[in-house]
């Protein structure tokens, strides 16, 4: 092993209580050596003989500081870096450890206040400069002052094209802000002078993807598989586009492509699963769920997946169970409360379907076809009065929505309430005509309702 008699000495050094003279370069390789191999006392032992020799030296004092900051004995640490600062004030690794000290106490403001300091004394060194404006970035990110963040990465970048953690996290401050069109001008600049980065190039699949425009994802991502063939989530994003494009057998080659880079995972078996599903191959979808459950257990999608895929099958009784497996692991999720809603009902289980939907209610009111399905099954249950309340307060959260209002418009008709009903037919006419057969939908014998004819009529000719 190289270095293995130094090492030995300073063991023997350790064992016997003896003294030895050790330059700094071998304390340096002394303390790596033990930190690698986490002996964190060894490499503490380390630092407090090399500063038993070296007094004076900043760079061990710094190192001191790292060590016993890791270790959580933070107030220590930032006095060894003012005794530091007595010896050199404008020292930039003084200021980055103190920064860093300061973020990983929950102090961002100081942690900002030190790495610009450490700037400021950076001098030439291309190093320091960089992680400061990465630790910088970070730190704006915590305080969600992401423009701020997007500058500090875009100089990391400036100095260091390669380095893909900036790249990656510039991607994140972008999708944060919204900021897409941005993202996409700064990727493709950046591959412009720099065209084999394959971090840019996924980056830049993200975003487009993230936008809708899954061809120009695909191509950046086969971009990546020819830089980098062993990119296993350049081939699962890839996937995921076919995917979008419902290129459904091309999508499931991509995903299997990525087992011959990295172990199976259960999202990319569920992911499989999902498009067969959509093919309508049912027994492939159900393996493929099988197995992204007995990797990951608690993968709630992949049961919700077996769920519906046996209600395909006309064996909703069985798939009831899985449903109800996914609504324990994740109680929070409307849309499983709304699958196993739709499954209770089509069982006949009216009052478990009602308390399904009322948790979809509960948990996201922005999905508009709730209070269509919900109100639905109150009316067919007799509960008409409830009916209208829950379109009422449908309509009170989704103003623009027609349906609700021609629903609404039906149900008070249905039930006697003429003039309310056909206030609520011409909100909806006037929201979107083009709907208006939807109230016939709902209660077919409208059709003969000369008022209701009229008035449709009379906004046909507007």
């Amino acid at each position: 092993m190289k270095n293995a008699d130094m090492i030995k000495r300073f063991e023997e050094l350790l064992a016997n209580n003896t003294r030895s003279f050790f330059d700094a370069d071998e304390f340096d390789i002394l303390i790596d050596y033990y930190l690698t191999e986490n002996q964190y006392h060894k490499a503490i032992k380390a630092v407090d003989f090399a500063l038993e020799q070296y007094p004076y030296s900043i760079d061990f004092l710094i190192r001191k500081a790292q060590l016993i900051s890791a270790n959580k004995e933070t107030r220590k640490a930032l006095e060894l870096l003012v005794q530091a600062e007595v010896i050199d004030p404008i020292h930039p690794e003084i200021f980055m450890t103190r920064g860093s000290i300061y973020s990983l106490t929950g102090l961002p403001e100081k942690a900002i206040e030190n790495f610009k300091k450490s700037l400021e004394y950076a001098g030439d060194s291309k190093e320091i400069i960089e992680d400061a404006y990465l630790y910088l970035a970070f730190e704006y990110e915590n305080l969600e002052q992401y423009e701020d963040g997007i500058f500090c990465l875009k100089k990391t970048i400036d100095i260091n094209p390669k380095n893909n953690a900036a790249l990656y996290e510039l991607s994140f401050c972008f999708e944060v802000c919204e900021k897409n069109n941005e993202a996409v001008e700064y990727f493709n600049q950046f591959i412009d002078k720099h065209s084999y980065s394959d971090c840019a190039w996924f980056n830049l699949g993200v975003v487009y993807n993230r936008m809708g425009m899954f061809e120009k994802a695909i191509e950046a991502y086969d971009y990546v598989i020819a830089i980098k063939e062993d990119f296993a989530p350049a081939y699962f994003n890839k996937a995921n586009s076919l995917a979008n494009l419902n290129h459904l057998k091309e999508a499931i080659t991509c995903y299997e492509e990525t087992f011959k880079y990295e172990k199976p995972e259960a999202i990319t078996y569920c992911y499989i699963g999902e498009c067969y599903e959509k093919l309508k191959n049912f027994e492939e979808s159900l393996v493929n769920y099988n197995r992204a459950t007995t990797l990951d257990p608690n993968l709630a999608d992949a049961w919700i997946g077996m769920g519906i895929v046996l209600d395909q099958q006309d064996k909703l009784t069985e798939g009831i169970h899985y449903l109800k497996k996914a609504i324990r692991i994740d109680k929070t999720n409307a849309d499983y409360w709304y699958v196993i809603g739709d499954a209770y009902q089509k069982l006949g289980f009216a009052e478990e379907s009602k308390e399904a939907y009322k948790k979809v209610i509960e948990i996201d009111p922005s999905l508009e076809n709730i209070w269509l399905d919900y109100s639905n099954l109150l009316y067919e249950e007799g509960d008409k009065e409830e009916a209208v309340e829950v379109l009422a307060l449908g309509i009170k959260n989704h103003p623009d929505n027609a349906e609700l209002f021609y629903r609404m418009a039906a149900l008070l008709l249905w039930s006697g309430k003429k003039q309310d009903a056909l206030t609520y037919l011409q909100n909806a006419l006037q929201l979107d005509y083009k709907k208006h057969k939807e109230i016939f939908k709902f209660i077919p014998e409208l059709r003969k309702n000369r008022t209701v004819l009229d008035m449709i009529k009379s906004y046909r000719k507007r």
